[in-house]
């Protein structure tokens, strides 16, 4: 008789094996026994919580979404000018919980795996609407709406940039070097509207 209350549990076990076993390998080829190992349950428990493999990646890529939507929510309830949101919304992407070895080579491995994947595919389609409008939650009341709309879509495209560039690097993540060049580039857009 299984235990009451382990289910989301061993759902969670299995999807950090899962970011773990992607971080690790760098690539998405990994097999539910393996990820079941490091879970520490079996690949019929495996199974039957996720079915197929792709259900696993599946969940587990909602599983980063939402611990970033929650990261990103409470970091923008405590931004008080826009301003500040801006800045709220590149340093979450940055920051100690999301931008982990594991947790970027996982984002790299869904960023191609979404190329066949539709669901996954929706999945960073989402991710990239949210950014953009968390973006676009501060810049547009510092910038005009075309403006802010293209330096919105160009900071998100240098975080998104700068996790690529992790990944394919050795050694620890720099946050805040990439904090760095992203804020850089926003005070250069600024004050160059601001004239």
């Amino acid at each position: 008789m299984p235990k009451v209350g382990m289910e989301p549990l061993r759902r969670k076990a299995l999807i950090d094996a899962t970011i773990s076993a992607i971080g690790e390998r760098g690539s998405l080829d990994v097999t539910m026994s393996e990820i079941a190992g490091r879970a520490g349950v079996s690949s019929a428990l495996a199974h039957h919580y996720f079915g197929a493999k792709d259900e696993l990646l599946l969940a587990t890529m909602r599983h980063i979404l939402a611990e970033l939507t929650a990261d990103m929510r409470r970091a923008l309830r405590s931004a008080t000018t826009a301003r500040e949101r801006v800045s709220a919304v590149v340093a979450v992407n940055f920051s100690d919980a999301q931008f982990q070895p594991e947790t970027i080579a996982a984002w790299l491995a869904f960023y191609v795996e979404a190329q066949k994947s539709a669901a996954l595919r929706r999945l960073l389609k989402v991710y990239a609407r949210r950014l953009h409008s968390n973006l676009l939650s501060g810049l547009a009341g510092i910038l005009p709406r075309n403006e802010a709309d293209r330096v919105a879509e160009a900071t998100a495209a240098l975080i998104d940039g700068l996790y690529i560039r992790r990944a394919l690097k050795d050694g620890v993540p720099n946050a805040v070097t990439a904090i760095a060049v992203i804020e850089d580039y926003l005070e250069t857009k600024l004050s160059r509207s601001a004239q």
